[in-house]
């Protein structure tokens, strides 16, 4: 079943998708890529709109220039022989190229110089002219003096006349109404472009907004503690009216959900601890007056073997019980935040003492020790990191098989801070239990014994088995180290399990 914090945290990463931080970005570059079509469009028709005018035109002076020149370059009667040059008609313009042709050979050909002088062409143009159609169709053809637009045709009189314009006027028009296209089209763009900017900024804020009120959410730690939900997005932006306010609405109305859920969730939390502290406190009373008597009653009552071994084990699980209590009831208080008694704690003698007592519990397994030249001294509750160091080695020797190796080790990281650390080579932890394994009440009973059907993988489940886990072992481990400001951290794989304890270098206030 999901958690609200994993609900919310959800909820964050789909409002933090990139595609919406990226979306302005988007917007502008489509306006853009429109705005660039649109005028490549226009430009293209503007060019071929000015193509087409300058081209009738030319074609007219065309036809004019062509008409002089065949009446010009008409002979005189009786004199066939006399033909006059077309090029000194009179109104032929600078560059006007003409040429006779007759027979299928070009018996006159030139154009007018910058200086209104004849120039004459060269063969390779008079295989060019030779080669025109004599319809009168006007042609774009390149010579070595540049490119003309030439029209042929055949005169009344037998000759064929060329006629031809520059078409570098033409050209050079094009090119300015190109140029001009593309510098106003970019000055029109880069304006267009601040000015959409701007317009798609203020109109995506309020999604901003959105996308900043579901960070702040999705940052909140809810899944432990009470949480202060109060995050709303503005009443502005809220407004169901408009699709932004529709959704910051949606939003609004999610998060009072949440905080709503939040709230049941902390006074649920609250009575279970509470009702936990009260039943664990109220059961010390009875325990202990059920070990007393069942003491006083092997100290001045004769029973039966039997009765022996009933009363010890009334005995045995009244203690585990007891244990049991008092694990509950550090837990409660832990929850509340109680403080902490702190001093220097030496974690080298501690750490001394504590596999001590264990080998003294568990001659058949192998103890030892890792230990700086100088002592690792932290400031934090001595009895409680005892408890902690306790719990992780009685641990160890609940769940591994006689002969095992334990070793315990304490070092100053690079940081400053204290590392402690618990290694074990016995079977490990199942994958699927180590991400649970802090847990309360979680327990794993054949976890961290042999397989199945070995003598030694019984005997050491029947050992844990007798001395009972309740599975809070490590939930109060976990629960002392954050106390502490501290981490725990497992690692574990067949052979090798290792438990690390973290304490920070800074001293804790008192």
């Amino acid at each position: 079943m999901p958690t609200l914090a994993g609900v919310a945290r959800k909820e964050g990463r789909r409002w933090l998708d990139p595609s919406t931080w990226h979306l302005r970005t988007r917007l502008v570059l489509v306006a853009m890529a429109l705005l660039v079509a649109i005028c490549g469009a226009i430009g293209l028709f503007s060019y071929a709109s000015m193509d087409s005018f300058l081209t009738q035109q030319l074609d007219k002076q065309l036809t004019e220039a062509s008409r002089r020149s065949s009446e010009f370059g008409r002979p005189p009667l009786g004199n066939p022989n006399n033909r006059p040059d077309p090029l000194d008609a009179k109104g032929q313009g600078i560059g006007t190229l003409i040429a006779r042709m007759n027979d299928g050979n070009v018996s006159k050909a030139g154009f007018l110089a910058n200086d209104a002088t004849k120039a004459s062409l060269s063969p390779e143009d008079d295989q060019v002219l030779l080669a025109l159609r004599h319809d009168g169709t006007p042609v774009d053809r390149t010579l070595s003096t540049g490119s003309y637009r030439l029209v042929a045709v055949e005169a009344p009189y037998g000759d064929v006349i060329v006629t031809g314009l520059p078409l570098d006027e033409k050209q050079n028009t094009l090119s300015s109404l190109v140029w001009t296209m593309v510098i106003v089209s970019m000055g029109g763009l880069v304006l267009i472009g601040l000015a959409g900017t701007v317009l798609i900024r203020r109109t995506m804020k309020p999604l901003e907004q959105l996308s900043e009120v579901a960070t702040q959410v999705s940052q909140l730690p809810l899944d432990a503690g009470e949480v202060a939900l109060a995050v709303r997005v503005p009443p502005s932006n809220a407004h169901p009216g408009t699709e932004v306010g529709s959704v910051g609405h949606a939003l609004n109305l999610m998060l009072d959900n949440v905080s709503k859920a939040l709230e049941a969730r902390q006074q649920s939390e609250t009575k279970v601890r509470q009702f936990v502290a009260d039943a664990s406190h109220e059961l010390r009373t009875p325990l202990t007056a059920i070990r007393g008597y069942t003491e006083l009653m092997r100290m001045t009552e004769d029973f039966t073997p039997d009765g022996k071994k009933s009363l010890a084990r009334v005995q045995s699980q009244s203690e585990r019980m007891t244990t049991l209590v008092e694990d509950l009831l550090l837990l409660a208080r832990l929850d509340e935040g109680q403080p902490l008694k702190i001093s220097d704690v030496d974690l080298t003698q501690l750490v001394v003492e504590t596999v001590s007592d264990e080998k003294v519990m568990a001659p058949d397994r192998v103890w030892q020790l890792e230990l700086p030249d100088e002592p690792v001294v932290v400031r934090g509750d001595a009895t409680q990191l005892h408890q902690v160091l306790a719990n992780l080695l009685s641990n160890a020797r609940k769940h591994t098989d006689p002969g095992t190796t334990v070793v315990t080790g304490v070092m100053r990281s690079a940081d400053g801070s204290a590392v402690v650390t618990v290694t074990d080579n016995g079977a490990g932890i199942p994958p699927e239990f180590v991400d649970r394994v802090f847990a309360r009440f979680a327990r794993a009973d054949a976890a961290r014994t042999s397989p199945a059907g070995s003598a030694s993988g019984s005997a050491a489940a029947g050992a844990a088995a007798a001395e009972g886990t309740s599975g809070l072992g490590l939930s109060i481990v976990q629960s002392i180290m954050e106390a502490h400001g501290g981490t725990v951290e497992v690692t574990s794989r067949p052979g090798r399990t290792e438990f690390a304890l973290r304490l920070p270098c800074e001293p804790l206030a008192a």
